[in-house]
């Protein structure tokens, strides 16, 4: 079955552990070339094709048969073991090597390389995968390029480097910028604009914060947005849902669909997708698989416990946001509020969890899955108190949402613009309490036993490992 083909864009992602490997092996600071490859496996998408980097291997200086400050040659049959392992798990195979004179393009003699290289090795593979190429300056940065059938080059779309700062780096030269973006380029600088104008991010949740988070991101330019909510407009939901009108209440359109128009009647160059399938299908997934970060704006415990667990199978960045509004009615027409509270997460592939920073446990999990999936027996094992029950209906205030929901943006911005005082290695969560007016901020803490095998995964069966997301049930 083909899964790329050449009209598909291809993009490279990898995290910050791997990416200091490589520095660290492809610099070792003798000013000459030095090369490694990465085994990757992938989202095999219909709108991007993704790899994602399983393990680096460096080539041994000492196997190499030339290096000097512009070339480097290793014998092939260093490869074979890993390129049966390919073979065998049908995965990728990415040539990297080092510029250490700082030419962020491919020589001549990178290419006539790569034209003897690259179709060697999707001869040996025979699998319709894209293999490449990828090319590191001393700063870090890459450039990058798979074969095509034809032996042309495409070059890579996006390299993305997931870590506590987030690195993308994309092959267009063009320095122009859309008007819109003219005042906040001002502050953030026209690169980091220009990458945002290029980034697919997906948004799970378009009521409270969710239409603001929408608002934010498509107003800052990024390229694509795929939008992710299976509910309709009701009118109860107006006071928090932006650009939202009781027509649409009235006529039960579903949120996504309402917030893709608004963005389409912007007239500003924004691809959107909506998509008005429940997050537990397997075709949202995986588009949402496709995107370069991830912004969950639900309360529901399974939904996030699911995007958390998408996010290490798929390398992807995922900015959590939750509001918690406690109102205690006391017979006065004004009531009590005991609390009003938010946190943002920022979660790694392959660190710690909403789990294990002890959010919500499997055991709640379950119960939320269970009333997702049959509402009849979650009813009948609450009555019977075999679980406990989930408040469906909460507070909800559309300045405390916008309060949140601007804070996980601007942390996501952070972690690609560093302007923050304190490290973003300092910060992986955000507990702010509008109440006492204090905010807390806690580092990164042990990686997530539950969740930490599936890292860098990509497409297996089930997807996420997940029995319930086996296809054949959907169809």
């Amino acid at each position: 079955m083909t899964i790329w083909n050449d009209d598909i864009p291809v993009t490279l992602t990898m995290t910050q552990t791997q990416h200091q490997v490589l520095v660290k092996h492809l610099f070792p600071g003798d000013g000459k070339e030095s090369a490694a490859f990465a085994i990757c496996n992938r989202r095999a998408g219909n709108l991007r094709h993704r790899l994602l980097v399983h393990e680096i291997h460096g080539i041994p200086f000492e196997i190499c048969t030339d290096r000097s400050p512009h070339r480097v040659s290793w014998p092939t049959e260093y490869l074979e073991p890993w390129l049966e392992m390919a073979i065998e798990q049908d995965m990728s195979i990415i040539k990297i090597h080092s510029h250490p004179g700082g030419m962020l393009n491919f020589s001549e003699i990178d290419n006539e390389s790569d034209r003897h290289f690259l179709p060697a090795v999707r001869g040996w593979i025979e699998s319709d995968t894209p293999h490449g190429s990828v090319i590191m300056i001393p700063d870090g940065q890459m450039l990058g390029r798979v074969i095509r059938n034809d032996n042309s080059f495409l070059p890579i779309s996006t390299i993305s480097v997931i870590g506590s700062n987030l690195q993308f780096w994309h092959p267009d030269n063009d320095n122009s910028l859309p008007d819109y973006t003219e005042s906040h380029a001002q502050a953030f600088g026209a690169g980091t604009t220009k990458i945002l104008g290029q980034l697919w991010a997906a948004v799970i949740g378009c009521s409270g914060t969710g239409s603001i988070s929408i608002e934010q991101l498509h107003r800052l330019g990024i390229g694509t947005l795929v939008i992710v909510d299976d509910d309709r407009v009701e009118e109860r939901n107006l006071n928090r849902i932006l650009n939202a009108t009781r027509e649409d209440a009235e006529n039960r359109l579903y949120k996504a669909d309402v917030l893709a128009e608004a963005i389409r009647k912007s007239g500003l160059d924004i691809t959107v997708i909506p998509v008005t399938k429940n997050l537990w299908h397997p075709d949202t997934v995986r588009l949402v698989a496709q995107c370069d970060v991830l912004f969950g704006c639900m309360d529901t415990i399974d939904g996030r416990f699911l995007l958390n667990t998408l996010s290490n199978c798929y390398l992807q960045p995922y900015f959590d946001v939750g509001v918690r509004l406690d109102a205690i009615p006391d017979g006065t027409e004004k009531g009590r509020i005991r609390e009003v509270c938010g946190s943002v997460h920022y979660l790694q592939p392959g660190k710690s969890s909403l789990i294990s920073r002890g959010l919500f446990t499997m055991k709640e999990v379950a119960a939320a899955g269970l009333k997702r999936r049959d509402p009849d027996a979650y009813q009948q094992q609450t009555k019977d108190g075999y679980i406990r029950g989930i408040n469906e209906l909460r507070p909800a205030v559309i300045s405390v949402n916008m309060s949140f929901a601007s804070r996980m943006i601007n942390d996501f911005l952070s972690r690609i613009h560093c302007y923050r005082e304190q490290s973003n290695d300092q910060i992986a969560w955000i507990e702010e309490s509008h109440s006492s007016l204090e905010i807390f901020v806690e580092p990164e803490s042990e990686p997530c036993k539950i969740l930490s095998f599936l890292v860098g995964k990509g497409d297996i069966v089930p997807l996420l490992n997940l029995p319930e997301l086996f296809e054949e049930q959907f169809k």
